[in-house]
């Protein structure tokens, strides 16, 4: 029997918390257990997390009395308020990924009752009725206010998650060059890779900056030595790991100093988080399509915040016809690349952009980088490494040695380094909580005689490393 399973066959506390158990240490020749990873000559063990199978509730079917004694409702209910109980717990830490955990929609309670389903074109009606369309053309409508396009100018959709504006973004560029080479840097998020794999697209990786933008220099010379043939571009309006900015106008210069002209290239840009807090920051860069883009993707469930992932992908009309088809059984036509959509996602993300505002989006952006380099200064004079981007509400700093730790607070790693994401539920306290944590844990790790903290310099750069070298 399964641990959960054996404490939920005793006693039920509804005030208990589901165990979460760490994950094995692996061992050396485990094909499942680790992958390896190149960091320099140096190589490092990726922890993979644990094997839900030992955690999972098993479907059992009801007793034939079930209707009278109501045991299998009772036995739900404590399940479900145990698990609402261990969710409560890990929302308080949380602080490694780009999830804003700060909602509340019970306004919108009375819709779960609905099978609501946007399944086709967002602007063209189809014959299902129990549809969401006139909240989700709103939404786009002010994304695309936000990214300065004209409403007969653009073609969008909501997706079922950033990953997928990803897919829809690399895969117009494809139609509208079939024969292009999709170039992206090496700190892009993993689902361009995953497009150029699914495409069967040729990919050419661009090296990166320490702060992990873009090096348009090696950009250069990628480009010069494929002149022939068209450029699709990923522009990262926020990097996975440390929240670099691609210098947009930059790429644009490289690529028309390289002799490409703007019916040579296709520029998508993966704003999944940042790209909906760059316009409320000052003197940031504006990602517009008054410039030469195709697309823009970003996340609803990230800096939104949204109980289910959700994204919006917008691009160019003229791009579209490429994709889109008539679907007769729909009465619709279908440029997208899932076929039911989500229709709940649509009315969350008109609710809270009404709500809001761009005012309290501002405000909320503001808190965040404000709260962010009250981390980074906090850890810089407690003599921890760690490095903030200009214009980035992520913290990049030492990867705490224990997984145990690592897990408790749900953090982001790669290599040497992890990340805490400062989202608007992130508060000073919980700052604090994690700051004094780690303090106390680092004095246990680092102790007299227990070796040093890693140099992270290659990852962070010189001047915010604090190792024996460098400080």
């Amino acid at each position: 029997m399964s641990p959960i399973l054996e404490i939920l066959s005793g006693e039920f506390d509804p005030a208990a918390v589901l165990p979460e158990p760490l994950p094995p240490v692996v061992g050396d020749g485990e094909v499942n257990g680790f992958e390896e990873k190149e960091k320099g000559n140096a190589r490092r063990q990726i922890v993979l997390g644990k094997n839900v199978h030992t955690s999972s509730l098993e479907v059992t079917e009801p007793d034939a009395d079930d209707d009278l004694t109501g045991d299998k409702d009772a036995h739900m209910a404590g399940v479900l308020a145990r698990y609402r109980k261990t969710l409560m717990e890990r929302t308080k830490h949380h602080l490694g990924y780009p999830y804003n955990l700060d909602f509340d929609y019970g306004a919108l309670a009375q819709l779960q009752h609905f099978s609501i389903n946007n399944l086709g074109d967002p602007f063209i009606e189809s014959n299902y009725g129990v549809h969401s369309r006139q909240f989700e053309v709103g939404v786009l409508d002010w994304f695309a206010r936000l990214w300065e396009i004209e409403k007969n100018e653009y073609w969008g959709y909501i997706t079922n998650c950033g990953t997928e504006g990803n897919l829809h973004g690399i895969l117009v560029g494809r139609e509208v060059f079939p024969n292009g080479i999709l170039y992206a840097s090496r700190e892009s998020h993993y689902s361009i890779f995953k497009a150029a794999r699914m495409y069967r697209m040729e990919c050419v990786k661009v090296g990166t900056l320490v702060s992990g933008e873009i090096d348009c220099a090696d950009f250069k010379v990628k480009l010069s030595e494929n002149k022939d043939k068209p450029a699709i571009i990923n522009v990262n309006i926020g990097t996975t790991v440390k929240g670099a900015v691609d210098d947009l106008d930059l790429v644009i210069q490289t690529l028309e100093e390289t002799g490409f002209t703007s019916d040579q290239f296709y520029i998508h840009c993966d704003g999944a988080l940042f790209g909906l807090m760059m316009p409320f920051v000052k003197r940031a860069p504006k990602v517009s399509f008054k410039k030469p883009i195709g697309s823009v993707s970003v996340s609803g469930h990230k800096f939104v915040g949204c109980p289910m992932p959700c994204g919006v992908q917008i691009t160019r009309m003229e791009h579209i016809n490429a994709l889109s088809r008539n679907v007769e059984y729909l009465a619709s036509r279908d440029a997208t690349i899932m076929g039911s959509r989500n229709g709940h996602a649509p009315i969350f993300l008109w609710y809270t952009l009404n709500k809001k505002g761009y005012k309290g989006f501002q405000k909320e952006v503001q808190k965040c980088l404000r709260n962010a380099h009250y981390l980074k200064d906090c850890l810089g004079q407690a003599g921890i490494s760690a490095m903030l981007n200009e214009l980035s509400s992520t913290v990049v700093f030492e990867r705490p040695l224990d997984e145990e730790f690592v897990r408790r607070w749900q953090l982001a790693c790669e290599g040497n380094i992890a990340h805490v994401v400062v989202m608007p539920n992130v508060t000073i306290e919980m700052l604090d909580v994690f700051l004094n944590e780690l303090i106390e844990k680092r004095s246990v790790w680092y102790g007299e005689g227990s070796g040093e903290p890693p140099c992270v310099a290659r990852e962070i750069g010189g001047e915010n490393c604090w190792c024996g070298l460098h400080k």
